[in-house]
């Protein structure tokens, strides 16, 4: 299973961007998809996650300006930013949670996309 994730650049501060990530391999089912971020000199954070049926959770920091959402049969999650800040200034992973085709036991295991960089100028 691979993450193939895109759509980071550089941006000024109140601009958009929107990332993609798209799953591949032999997949069974993909439970939660989601965004992590990591600033230079700062620990990877949680920005949003979004369930198979559709449930999201967010970061505080960014809940009324992002948008996290899915494309099941194409087993792509996107994260629509607007509003950016120079704070959101971070390499963004993206996150699965997956069953492989062929796993007897249906157990799940966690994948992450390269990152893709975001840069909000001031």
């Amino acid at each position: 299973v691979q993450l193939q994730a895109s759509g980071g650049g550089l941006v000024q501060a109140g601009g958009s961007l929107r990332l993609s990530c798209a799953a591949s391999g032999s997949i069974f089912s993909i439970n939660v998809m989601g965004w992590y971020r990591q600033a230079p000199g700062k620990q990877r954070e949680l920005v949003a996650t979004i369930t198979s049926g559709g449930s999201t959770n967010y970061a505080d920091s960014v809940k009324g300006r992002f948008t996290i959402s899915r494309d099941n049969a194409k087993n792509t999650v996107y994260l629509q930013m607007n509003s950016l800040q120079p704070e959101d200034t971070a390499v963004y992973y993206c996150n699965a949670d997956v069953t492989p085709s062929g796993d007897f036991y249906y157990r799940r295991y966690e994948y992450w996309g390269q990152g893709t960089q975001v840069t909000v100028s001031s």
